[in-house]
């Protein structure tokens, strides 16, 4: 037998076979008398078992000093281009030019008008669903005139704006509002029909004893009078409750939702100056950094000098980034707990922690939370239930995404070149190859998420300028020519 710390041990042959020394992670601590007795010794010992810092099992975490060193370097990196990108075109930035480019073109009024029509589709879906609740409309037919509906809630907006070649900023807004409009009413439609289903069925089953009732005659005594505290189906059915959840900030419907006691007004108005000020610091970087480096990007692209193009995407790929960082501050934690606090809508977990996701599929579930429920709610759920596969159905729901990114960039640009789509859709294996080569490497994993993040952006903008130059800027040059 060999000893504890011994290096060789006997074979029954009489060799000897050589065996790994223990690391002194698993040692043993030093009893409490032999520690005694190293502090009195006259050497003064001051070794003790320990790890370095960086080996994992040391346990250490605390790398703050190191992040500061590397916001450091970021910040001054970029001040360097900053002052080269000054020095090279002065100072761009002019808030009253994006007001001109919204109000100098007298087409891009008809977008104005399209916004108010999608009321027309929120009060016929309304109007459905109240005569469903009635019964005074076959469900088959409601569910024909929700699809006829939903259908023209996409068509109409992307018809009128690929014909009538309104501004493509303003259009952009208008196919935002529009699908967000549309995953609304289709929520709408489905928990109603869900409702109307669970009537059904409690009219279908035995009656029940008398002392048991629905989840929505829970009452309350407020000042000597008995208020409802939930509403139940088809009380839900009103323009208020309607209205309130087309602007509140979520996709997924319910009869009640949780609501806060009171307006926070210092809360609000501290999200109302942060709209403020990122919304002019978004715009002033897209001006001074973007724009000079896309137009500069467009003879590479036209003559397809492949190492132009590599040094414009890098340039690119930073400040484009960091508006990318200050768009989802400003939008998700913002806008909408602005509109989630004036509405006092309770639940406010718009995002997760994204930025720590080991995986593409990770990411996708936690950058943006209502896109995310209302997918899991109303499409890959439902998927499920009628035998889809996971994978299948997640294939499915990331179509779905990719459909509405590239209706956002299609129509306002007026040229279908499925940039959006395909990259999108490719986030499927992404997510596939990070899932099987990643499974517990947590930083390499987040590192691939970094990546995609950080280079794929700036690839679809220089394709779809690109495109876009080159159909519109050149035929322009073209006809004035000839």
């Amino acid at each position: 037998m060999a000893t504890k710390s011994g290096i060789k041990k006997p074979r029954s042959d009489g060799s000897t076979r050589l065996r790994r020394t223990i690391s002194f992670n698993h040692v043993e601590a030093v009893s409490k008398e032999q520690q005694r007795h190293k502090e009195n010794e006259p050497d003064k010992p001051i070794h003790k078992h320990a790890d370095s810092l960086f080996t994992t099992d040391s346990g250490f975490t605390n790398y703050r000093g190191l992040l500061n060193l590397c916001i450091l370097l970021l910040v001054l990196s970029n001040a360097r281009l900053l002052i080269e990108n000054l020095l090279k075109y002065g100072i761009l930035i002019d808030p009253f030019k994006v007001i001109q480019y919204f109000l100098a073109e007298p087409y891009s009024w008809p977008n104005a008008l399209l916004l108010f029509c999608t009321n027309i589709y929120i009060l016929v879906t309304f109007t459905v669903e109240v005569l469903l609740s009635k019964e005074w409309l076959p469900e088959k037919v409601g569910l024909v005139f929700n699809v006829i509906n939903l259908l023209l809630c996409l068509i109409v907006p992307a018809t009128v704006i690929l014909y009538v070649h309104p501004n493509p900023g303003f259009s952009v807004l208008t196919c935002g509002v529009t699908s967000v409009v549309f995953l609304k009413l289709v929520s709408y439609v489905c928990v109603n029909m869900w409702c109307r289903q669970k009537r059904s069925e409690v009219k279908r089953s035995i009656r029940r004893h008398v002392s048991m009732s629905e989840p929505g005659d829970t009452k309350d005594m407020v000042n000597g009078e008995v208020k409802t505290t939930f509403v139940s189906y088809p009380d839900n059915l009103t323009f208020s409750d309607m209205y309130y959840f087309i602007c509140a900030p979520t996709l997924c419907y319910e009869l009640n939702f949780p609501r806060t006691i009171r307006i926070r007004k210092r809360f609000l108005l501290k999200r109302i100056i942060e709209m403020m000020v990122l919304a002019q610091l978004m715009t002033g970087l897209v001006q001074q950094w973007i724009i000079p480096t896309v137009n500069n990007s467009l003879k590479p692209l036209t003559d397809m000098e492949i190492p132009l193009v590599i040094e414009r995407l890098l340039k690119l790929a930073i400040p484009n980034h960091l508006i990318w960082l200050i768009f989802f501050y400003w939008f998700f934690h913002s806008c909408l707990n602005v509109t989630a606090e004036l509405l006092r809508f309770g639940d406010r977990e718009f995002y997760k922690d994204w930025w720590n996701s080991d995986s593409i599929s990770e990411f996708w579930q936690n950058w943006n939370v209502p896109v995310h429920r209302w997918a899991l709610r109303h499409l890959y759920k439902p998927l499920l239930r009628r035998g889809v596969s996971k994978q299948v159905a997640s294939v499915a729901v990331f179509a779905t995404s990719a459909f509405f990114h590239e209706y956002l960039v299609s129509v306002p640009l007026r040229m279908f070149r499925v940039w959006a789509f395909t990259a999108m859709l490719s986030q499927v294996p992404l997510a596939m190859l990070t899932a099987k080569f990643c499974k517990g490497r947590h930083q390499v994993g987040n590192m691939i998420v970094w990546l995609s993040l950080i280079l794929g952006q700036p690839v679809a903008i220089l394709a779809y300028v690109h495109d876009y130059y080159v159909g519109n800027m050149l035929l322009s040059f073209h006809n004035l020519k000839t």
